[in-house]
């Protein structure tokens, strides 16, 4: 079953894009070490875990990079302006905590909200932009600010917040990807016998280009690729669009992304062991770690591996641990099953 405590220290772990050495690395080695033959971290910052087999060469990948804000300027009254590190959404920034990294150690600021006694009627029509987010870290002054350690620079995520909403629902900041992170290394201490050569990569950057997985394909070459990144749930306000559901399993796409010989055999493996798999039309790049992975060299055949989540880039993402459940032991079967066949579309 679903280790939640592990997967809360996943999903609290520091490690906003391009920073993830502030806490998440180290947890992923910590767990991964004891169960593969080899780990080391590249120039970029990725962590690649290499259990050997005979083939066929596997990547899989789940990105540990975090969205989050930067600080671009603080005024002379000690507020912090901020500027976003991935697609973050400045207006589920309003009212909400950031956990900032400073160079003297964690701090918490907030970002506050006129009271609507104060606002113009017309004002209360407008949502929060760039422009007016603005983080309060409880000082008065700038050189207050940089004595706790403040700089231009200085990075923050949102603040951890992990709750139990009932027996199989939890909701949090960071299930993307920190849920399909956490899958991947249950599923790597899960493996039992296998052909395949398994190369677990925790990539870096993700949220802002697909940067880690890049250069990890490039030097692992892989024959297979798959991205573990999560996706769309049917939720409040989708209008029908959306298919996947909480509760429903682990989701597989199909469209131009997806090697139609890797996304047969899942299929396969999935029905081998009665986990429902849920199907995601994907008529575009998947918009993952899978995109970079396909054009890899001289190309890779890729598939997309997902827990379905709602209200994805919130502070309330919103997953099902039997979801999260069935995608460990779907990886861990596709990985135990895996042999060398025709990747030829």
């Amino acid at each position: 079953m679903v280790d939640v405590e592990l997967l809360k220290r996943v999903v609290e772990a520091p490690g906003v894009s391009g920073h993830e050495f502030m806490g998440i690395r180290d947890l992923v080695i910590e767990e991964l070490k004891p169960v593969v033959d080899e780990i080391y971290v590249d120039k970029l910052g990725n962590v690649i875990a290499h259990k050997k087999g005979s083939g066929p060469k596997i990547m899989i990948a789940a990105h540990m990079d975090k969205i989050g804000v930067m600080v671009n300027h603080i005024d002379k009254e000690g507020y912090l302006h901020v500027v976003p590190v991935g697609g973050v959404d400045p207006r589920t920034l309003v009212a909400q905590r950031i956990r900032f990294f400073t160079e003297k150690g964690e701090r918490f600021g907030v970002v506050g909200h006129i009271p609507p006694h104060l606002q113009k009627p017309e004002d209360r029509k407008k949502a929060a932009d760039w422009d007016t987010i603005v983080v309060d870290i409880g000082v008065d002054s700038r050189e207050e600010a940089e004595e706790l350690g403040f700089r231009v620079g200085t990075v923050g995520e949102f603040a951890p917040a992990f709750t139990r909403l009932n027996e199989n629902r939890i909701a949090t900041p960071y299930l993307d990807d920190r849920v399909c992170l956490y899958t991947m290394i249950e599923a790597a201490k899960r493996l039992e016998s296998h052909e395949a050569d398994i190369y677990f990569v925790a990539s870096v950057q993700e949220e802002v280009g697909l940067r880690g997985a890049r250069v990890a394909s490039y030097a692992i070459d892989p024959e297979i690729g798959i991205a573990m990144d999560v996706t769309f749930a049917k939720q409040v306000g989708d209008k029908g669009k959306i298919v996947p559901k909480l509760g429903g399993g682990p989701v597989m796409d199909v469209g131009p992304n997806i090697n139609p010989k890797v996304r047969a055999f899942a299929d396969e493996v999935a029905k081998k062991y009665d986990i429902p798999l849920q199907v995601e039309a994907s008529p575009r790049p998947t918009g993952t770690d899978a995109n970079i992975m396909q054009i890899n060299r001289e190309g890779v055949a890729t598939a997309v591996l997902s827990v379905p989540i709602r209200y994805m880039h919130s502070q309330v993402e919103t997953a099902d641990l039997r979801d999260i459940e069935k995608t460990i032991e779907f990886a861990r079967h596709f990985l135990e099953e895996l042999r060398p066949m025709d990747l030829t579309p």
